[in-house]
Parts: structure tokens; C-alpha cells; sequence
């Protein structure tokens, strides 16, 4: 891989501005990484090359003239598949949108290409974004860059799999369970679910609204932690579309004093013990913090073990019928296995709408009771998953293990991922840190010394 696609995305915009490399030359050699890693992995599945190059032309011509667009002129950015783009297919994973092509960008486009960015493509998911890995009936599935035969996970498996091959510097996804930060987990990258309310999912498939919206958000993957701080300040902020949005201002990581923190970790959740090599990435990572000045101390926040009940819960609670009105409005006819799986658990597990208003209540006195919690700490760090190495089509069969990220869907708060080491397999291992509510910043300076303690992303065999 060459020293330029391993660089950050902010290291390539500032290579860009210098003069050192030309839009058009890096456009150029992330066409020619996905050429040659893309199908093993079939990480990106819409790649309008001739409208890439032309845009890098026009922004060198840009560039020549003295004017910059912005941080990321010049920049390739990719998008997980459900994140609609003007006139790129934008599918959703589903057979009734195989052929869709959006009139405009979602939101977060919109602001990621007026700082500069170049659409480079779009990135595989499952369908729906109902999955812990990535496949369906359009693209098929994808492939883990550090082992082929395992999945990079998901929902956001596409961006995982191509930013850490070195195919783009910087993606976005979706999460309302785990899904920027479980794959960024799998493929060793920095993620952050940001908190509810900070980035605009106009434009997003399926989109925002109903009583599950506080649970998932838009959140950026990258090889650095530097880049998601760079990412969060161009599409944070109100867009008159998205009702759940906030005017809250983003905090500056570097104003965060480490040894002012108050951490506290836990390696087990009580839900799904974690696999000898988890249980000791986390560990390491406490150590490593520590080490750096912060204050440490393992406690496990009350009400955690409540985590899985609730989550599945509320997904379940209409017994399928939201999801079978969204495959109508698809107009898709036939589903993907793993999306019949998850059709099939929500018909088993249905409840009454008196049961529901119980679980309302349930979910709140859970968040509540984290928020209290949180008056004694700044972040919890834990894992991130109780595995290493996601194995194709078994989403289903183990959910308790993604509890660890569903914690932090629940209430909200920020929550970021960064690679802490590898399994004896070979596989990376990230941890979690969740922040309070709004302080994403707190978060990221928290997985930034992570980062520089342990190494970070290591670039995958491929």
C-alpha cells in the first residue's frame, strides 16, 4: 500500500494544500488500491470513476487559481449504501431500490462536498441496515481484509473493509446498535456513534422519525482519530429537515486535560462474557490510560445487564409490522435470509401496547440511572463486542454478544472505537468509550491517547 493511502484524510487534504500531491494524483491511486483489493472484499459497490477523475481535475483547476472549497479539498469520501447521493444508485441493500438514483445528497453529503470532498462511491450493508454484517441480495456480501473468510461486520461493513485496505481515507455509516463502531472494531479503525440529536440524517434510507429515532445516528470511520473530530465539525448542526437535531456546540479535544478524567471500565457485562483476548484488550487499554495520568477504576454502571431485554425489546415490540410496511414501501419482494431472521424474531417476541408503555418507562429509568452513574465519571471505557472475527450469516445467532454497543444506543450518549490490539488470530480488537451527552470531545481525546499508546490501526495482509 502506498505511504499516501495510509496517510489521514486530514494529512491528504494537507498534502493537497502544500502542493506535495494533486487531487487528481490521489483520486488516481485509490482507483487503482480499489482495483486491486475490491474484489476480494466487494467493499464498494457503486464507483462512477469518470465522474471522480473530472471532479479531481476540476478541484486541481481550482487549486491552481488560489481557491481551496475547504478542509477536505480534494478529498475521496465514501458512503455506506444507505446514505443517499445525487445521481449514484443508492440502494438501501434492498431489490425494490436496486435501480434508485437520488435526485440530491443526503445532508451530510451536501456538507462533506462543500468542504471539498469528492464522492468517491458507495459502500455495501445488508438490508435495511438490519445486520451485524454486510450482504444482501443486490451486492452480495463482503469480506474482512485481515481474514477473507469472515465478515468486517456491520452494518457498516463496506466502509470498514474499504478505508481500512487503504480504497478510501474516510466513510460515513449509520448505527442504532453498533454499526459504525462494531465494524470499525473488526477492521481496526477509529468510529464514533456521535449523541443523539448532533448529526442531521436527512437523506439517510430508511430515514429518520418513530419512536425508536433517539437510537441511531450518522457517524464517521477512519483509519485516525484525528479525522473524526475533522468529520464531526463539517456535518454536525440543525438542517431544518430533521427534527431530533440540536444547536449544541462541539468541544475542542485538545482543550481535554487527561489527567483531569475520571474513567471507569468494565470487560464483562453481565449479558455475554467476552472471548480471554477482549476481556485483556480492555484491560491493556486501562492500563495504557493510567499510565497517561487519568484516574481508573473498574465498576460496571447499574443497570447494564437490563441492556439486551430493553434493545430487543423495543425492535421487537410492534411484532414486524414497521418493518414489513418499510419492504412495502421498498417495493421489494424478496428479502434477504438474514432480514427474514430478523422479521421472524420480532413476530416472536411482539408485545402489547400496555407492555410497550412498560418498556417506555423501562428504557427511561435505564437512562436515568446511567446519568447518575455518570456523575462520578467522565467516560466508560469497555469492550466493544465479546468476539473477535465475525463469521458470515451468524448475526442472529448471537445478539447478546453486540449488547456492549446497544448500551450506548439506549441512552444515547457518544461513544467512540479504537484499536487497542490484535486477537491471537491475528484479528484487531478495539475498545468502546462512551461519553456524557455533548462530549464527543471527551470521547475522542480519550481514544486519541489510545491511538498513540497502542498503535492504532495496522494496515490488514491484502
Amino acid at each position: 500500500m502506498d505511504e499516501i493511502l495510509r496517510s489521514s484524510a486530514a494529512g491528504m487534504a494537507r498534502a493537497i494544500r502544500e502542493r506535495k500531491i494533486s487531487c487528481a494524483e490521489l483520486m488516481q491511486a485509490h482507483l487503482e488500491r480499489i482495483e486491486a483489493v475490491n474484489s476480494r472484499l466487494n467493499a464498494i459497490v457503486q464507483l462512477p470513476a469518470e465522474r471522480v477523475t473530472e471532479e479531481a481535475r476540476a478541484a486541481d483547476s481550482a487549486l491552481a487559481r488560489g481557491e481551496i472549497k475547504g478542509p477536505l479539498h480534494g478529498v475521496p469520501v465514501t458512503f455506506k449504501d444507505a446514505i443517499e447521493t445525487e445521481g449514484i444508485i443508492s440502494t438501501g441493500g434492498t431489490l425494490g431500490r436496486r435501480s434508485f438514483v437520488p435526485q440530491q445528497d443526503a445532508v451530510v453529503v451536501k456538507r462533506l462536498r462543500a468542504a471539498g470532498a469528492i464522492v468517491l462511491g458507495k459502500t455495501n450493508c445488508p438490508e435495511f441496515g438490519w445486520a451485524w454484517e454486510s450482504d444482501n441480495l443486490i451486492y452480495g456480501r463482503t469480506n474482512n481484509p485481515y481474514d477473507l473468510s469472515l465478515s468486517p461486520g456491520g452494518s457498516s461493513g463496506g466502509e470498514s473493509a474499504l478505508i481500512s485496505a487503504g480504497g478510501s481515507p474516510l466513510g460515513f455509516g449509520s448505527d442504532a446498535g453498533g454499526s459504525v463502531r462494531f465494524p470499525a472494531n473488526c477492521c481496526g479503525l477509529a468510529s464514533i456513534k456521535p449523541t443523539s440529536g448532533r448529526i442531521p440524517r436527512t437523506g439517510h434510507f430508511p430515514g429518520p422519525g418513530g419512536t425508536l429515532d433517539p437510537i441511531w445516528q450518522i457517524g464517521p470511520l477512519a483509519r485516525n482519530v484525528e479525522d473524526l473530530e475533522l468529520a464531526l465539525r463539517i456535518v454536525s448542526g440543525v438542517d431544518g429537515r430533521d427534527p431530533a437535531i440540536v444547536p449544541a456546540p462541539l468541544g475542542e479535544t485538545a482543550a481535554v486535560d487527561l489527567k483531569k478524567l475520571r474513567v471507569t471500565f468494565h470487560a464483562d457485562n453481565g449479558i455475554a462474557t467476552p472471548e480471554p483476548d477482549v476481556a485483556e484488550a480492555v484491560r491493556k487499554a486501562a492500563a495504557a490510560l493510567t499510565e497517561a495520568g487519568v484516574k481508573v477504576e473498574e465498576a460496571l454502571p447499574p443497570g447494564v445487564g437490563e441492556t439486551f431485554e430493553i434493545y430487543r425489546g423495543l425492535f421487537c415490540a410492534d411484532g414486524g409490522a414497521g418493518l414489513k410496511s418499510l419492504i412495502e414501501l421498498a417495493g421489494t419482494r424478496e428479502i434477504h435470509p438474514l432480514l427474514q431472521q430478523a422479521l421472524e424474531i420480532q413476530q416472536q417476541h411482539g408485545i402489547s401496547m400496555a407492555d410497550y408503555g412498560a418498556l417506555v418507562g423501562r428504557w427511561d429509568a435505564f437512562r436515568s440511572a446511567m446519568l447518575g452513574f455518570m456523575e462520578s465519571y467522565d467516560a466508560i471505557l469497555s469492550p466493544v463486542c465479546s468476539f473477535a472475527g465475525m463469521v458470515h450469516g451468524s448475526t442472529y445467532k448471537r445478539l447478546p454478544c453486540f449488547s456492549y454497543t446497544m448500551t450506548h444506543n439506549l441512552t444515547g450518549w457518544p461513544a467512540a472505537v479504537v484499536r487497542a490490539t490484535n486477537s491471537s488470530a491475528g484479528l484487531p480488537i478495539g475498545v468502546q468509550v462512551a461519553a456524557r451527552p455533548w462530549h464527543e470531545h471527551v470521547a475522542l481525546a480519550i481514544t486519541r491517547e489510545l491511538e498513540e499508546a497502542l498503535g492504532g490501526w495496522q494496515a490488514p495482509p491484502l
